[in-house]
């Protein structure tokens, strides 16, 4: 059988890979899970409700890293084992530090790679930072391409990036949220039964990105408070990422008021009933733009720029960055106008129909026959 690695450290990389590895277990190739563990907790989460367990973990994660720090080390550990394996392929996903360490390493071992969620692009290098240039590097270092999109494979095409490279395939993050929906639906309600969400109205927030960090997030919290003074009967749920520069503004402005909930990063699970039932979802995620569609989810984007322009064309979410005043008004807007949210929670999905990771699959098997 054909040995392929499929890195990742991240939760939304966990949770869009899982898919596929589930995928490739049951086809001719052979998984090898590569954890760099860049979020250790978070990661771990994802590992258990699939039934992952890595076959290499680096473990790499510090408290306040940096990003040279990062890449170093990932490039040291992912060579050592590299060095003492034989692969047939590489597999990466989207565009964290560990997807370019990834690619990079394979592609100086001169081993082909494979990009899931290739072409997403903001032509802005510095948003989001650093991710829109691990993307593109990413690009470059790949031999094969999994646009999920045709938006994303023009992309690629204008990067000349040759068209027999390519397989357009859907969002694997689908595929997740379908599983999950399908295999785990008995356990969903005990979990907003256990934040008191059984009953009412509430908004789900999250909001982490680098290039929020500070001001902007600030003035996101702030508006946060405006749109709950207005509208008594809403509540907030907010897991916070566990990066000290988020919690370090978050907690000082939301914490303690009688209709926030913080907790602390949520597993996959327990955060796929929370969507389920929100109302609408505020968020700087990439991949949250993708599955709140396939659950009628209107979203609000906080940030300048979006890799996923499909989700905007398609009126599913909206761009509104991290303005106070623009983030209270179109919060209430789509909390006040029926017709505003319906076309919002009606807009039709254009991340895929949940058979990405058996398309990614059954390419590989055929280029690596």
């Amino acid at each position: 059988m054909k040995k392929v690695a499929l890195i990742f450290g991240t939760r939304p990389e966990a949770v869009k890979m899982a898919p596929v590895y589930l995928a490739m277990k049951d086809s001719k190739l052979e998984p090898i899970v590569i954890a760099t563990a860049q979020h250790r907790q978070m990661l771990d989460q994802v590992l258990g409700l699939f039934g992952i367990s890595p076959d290499f973990d680096l473990d790499i994660m510090q408290e306040r890293q940096s990003l040279s720090g990062l890449t170093s080390r990932l490039i040291q550990k992912l060579d050592e084992i590299y060095a003492a394996n034989s692969f047939d392929a590489t597999l990466v996903q989207g565009d964290t530090t560990s997807t370019f360490a990834g690619a990079l390493v394979s592609f100086y071992h001169k081993i082909p790679v494979g990009h899931v969620e290739a072409g997403l692009r903001t032509d802005n290098i510095y948003n989001p930072f650093p991710e829109e240039v691990n993307r593109r590097l990413n690009g470059v270092l790949s031999t094969y391409h999994y646009p999920p999109t045709e938006s994303a494979k023009g992309n690629l095409l204008h990067e000349g990036v040759p068209p027999d490279r390519m397989v357009v395939t859907g969002n694997t993050v689908i595929d997740a949220l379908l599983w999950t929906i399908e295999n785990k639906a008995g356990a969903t309600s005990s979990f907003r039964e256990k934040f008191g969400l059984e009953n009412g109205r509430y908004i789900l927030m999250t909001m982490h990105r680098r290039e929020n960090w500070g001001e902007p997030m600030r003035n996101v919290m702030l508006a946060v408070r405006d749109i709950l003074d207005s509208m008594p009967e809403m509540k907030l749920v907010f897991p916070v990422h566990l990066n000290p520069v988020v919690r370090e503004t978050v907690y000082p402005l939301l914490k303690g008021h009688e209709r926030v909930i913080l907790t602390d990063p949520l597993d996959y699970l327990p955060f796929v009933s929370l969507m389920e039932k929100a109302v609408l979802i505020l968020t700087d995620s990439g991949g949250i733009q993708e599955e709140a569609p396939a659950l009628g989810k209107p979203t609000l984007v906080l940030r300048e720029t979006t890799e996923r322009p499909e989700a905007i064309q398609a009126g599913t979410a909206l761009l509104v960055g991290t303005d106070r005043k623009k983030v209270f008004e179109e919060t209430v807007r789509l909390l006040t106008d029926r017709s505003a949210y319906e076309r919002m929670a009606m807009a039709s999905n254009p991340f895929g129909d949940g058979k990405a990771s058996l398309r990614i699959a059954e390419h590989l098997e055929r280029v690596l026959a």
